[in-house]
């Protein structure tokens, strides 16, 4: 190459030179640590997500095995298997990505540690991803790629599911804006020039998070419209249901023997197998029976049920048990066969024979307060599936006795959920996220009244078009806010739409005092 003789010429090519070793050694390792960090959360997340796409899925094909469901719940199945195929196929499409970016930039890293995951050897070569996806389109076949899978995963749901899923499916692309960096407006130009490699790293595994994400909400809406419409039974069955399973000597025992699937027009007979036999007639499909306890210990009812149907008669066999027993101990707990770590656990007590005032219990290793017949289980320490409660009761002559026991299984809490605003991620308003003051811990579907607080989290905010900030620490032991961690309200005020969020490594406290780390937010700003 030959040196230029102008002065002029001369300092214009260096000073070139040196913008060009600024822009290089723009990207820090902080910045590129962070981004490292970023891809290898999301995919953590990612296969959180793909689990419960698999349960989901599995549950619809489980469904259509089931007795009289397959001609209801098939096309919602063959859709499923559409969604989860063309799912699968796009996740493998940028893994594909990630290892053309990663063999551009110089390799993989050899470090044994990330041996198996996708991160560069250049973290901060930015010309493998300006070469491959913007000057030779690359992007332009991805932007296609993810508009083809989204108006597809749409196109597999009723009209109103996607007007009602669109605005909030997270696998969408934004376009991009005319700047001085990007005269012409291209969606190539803006997400990927001179992008160093482990950002395209990050920003593919958030894309495939989009797709799973997406997968989730098609799955869940055609495993509820599958359940929507009336399910018509093609078989029938007998149902005996006793209104008591214990009793004493002499008690009377009262039960209704239902025919599923029972067709009105139709008048079906049970016949009783004991006491010689007997026959009675059902009315709107159920047989009313009663009979005398007598004998101690497990007691069998057997009978058949007689339908006349289109081709014929149809018998069907149908039984039930019921204890009896003579002066012992009963209990029942108020909410379910366990106790929990934390809480109090209400029991309700009764011996047969003696009065609830004269019923108390007895365990070891936890508090028991109450009186007549109910009472409060609490500061159990460490689970167990057979914590023994012994049934104690006073007789008439003022001595106490033991009349039962039973044992119980001590679990612990389970984990509580993370939730911004009342959601677990996915899209949010600007201003709202802005408001926010802190994420919480929700324990749902639990019936006790157990509250968990998050006493720490690490923060991470990607701008659309900027520096990503973070990750960045905060904690308190009394509950952390956002205010608890350095720059975090300074972040989120900068916060607009199109900017992405990650909670990530949160542990919350519980009753129980136990620390436990649930799963991460992932939240995008509109």
């Amino acid at each position: 190459m030959s040196i230029p003789k102008e002065p002029r010429q001369i300092m214009i090519n260096l000073m070139y030179l040196v913008l060009t070793a600024l822009l290089a050694l723009n990207v820090s390792n902080e910045i590129l640590n962070a981004f490292k960090t970023l891809s290898l959360s999301i995919d953590r997340s990612n296969q959180s997500i793909d689990q419960k796409n698999s349960e989901v899925y599995n549950d619809i094909k489980l469904n259509e095995k089931a007795a009289g469901q397959e001609a209801k719940v098939k096309p919602f199945r063959i859709k499923a298997d559409a969604v989860v195929k063309e799912a699968d196929s796009m996740v493998k499409f940028f893994n594909n990505w990630k290892k053309r970016i990663i063999i551009e930039a110089g390799g993989y890293n050899v470090d044994p540690e990330d041996s198996a995951l996708h991160i560069p050897a250049r973290m901060d070569n930015i010309d493998a991803t300006t070469k491959l996806l913007v000057e030779m389109k690359g992007g332009d076949t991805m932007r296609k790629e993810i508009i083809r899978l989204r108006e597809f995963m749409l196109s597999q749901l009723t009209r109103a599911d996607t007007i009602k899923l669109s605005p909030v499916m997270p696998l969408r692309i934004i376009a991009a804006k005319k700047n001085d960096h990007n005269p012409t407006g291209e969606w190539n130009i803006e997400n990927f020039e001179h992008m160093p490699a482990i950002a395209a790293i990050a920003l593919f595994s958030k894309y495939q998070n989009d797709v799973r994400s997406s997968e989730a909400l098609v799955l869940n809406r055609l495993f509820e419209e599958a359940h929507a419409k009336d399910i018509k039974f093609d078989t029938i069955g007998a149902l005996a249901v006793p209104k008591l399973s214990y009793a004493l000597e002499g008690d009377k025992i009262e039960a209704s023997i239902v025919l599923a699937a029972y067709n009105k027009d139709q008048k079906p007979t049970v016949t009783v197998l004991a006491g010689g036999g007997s026959t009675k007639p059902a009315v709107n499909g159920i047989v009313p029976w009663e009979t005398v306890a007598k004998g101690v210990g497990m007691q069998t009812v057997r009978g058949n049920i007689e339908l006349q149907t289109e081709t014929g008669k149809e018998s069907k066999p149908w039984e039930f048990k019921y204890m009896v027993g003579t002066t012992g101990a009963s209990m029942s707990l108020d909410k379910m066969n366990v106790f929990y770590i934390g809480v109090e656990n209400p029991v309700t007590v009764a011996a047969a024979g003696y009065s609830v005032e004269d019923v108390s219990l007895q365990a070891t290793g936890c508090t028991i307060t109450g009186e007549k017949g109910r009472f409060i289980i609490k500061d159990l320490k460490a689970p167990d599936q057979n914590f023994l409660v012994n049934i104690m009761a006073k007789s008439k002559e003022g001595s106490v006795k033991n009349v039962g026991n039973m044992k119980i299984r001590v679990k612990r809490i389970p984990n509580p959920v993370a939730m911004l605003n009342g959601k677990p991620g996915g899209a949010m308003n600007a201003a709202l996220f802005r408001a926010q003051i802190a994420p919480a811990a929700v324990l749902e579907n639990f019936e006790f009244d157990a509250k968990y607080k998050v006493i720490s989290f690490s923060f991470m905010m990607m701008p659309k078009g900027k520096d990503i900030v973070g990750p960045l620490p905060a904690a308190n032991k009394n509950g952390v806010r956002f205010s608890d961690g350095s720059n975090i309200e300074k972040a989120m005020s900068t916060a607009k739409a199109g900017d992405r969020v990650f909670i990530d490594d949160i542990k919350a406290v519980g009753p129980d005092g136990l620390v436990r780390p649930i799963p991460g937010l992932i939240i995008t700003l509109n």
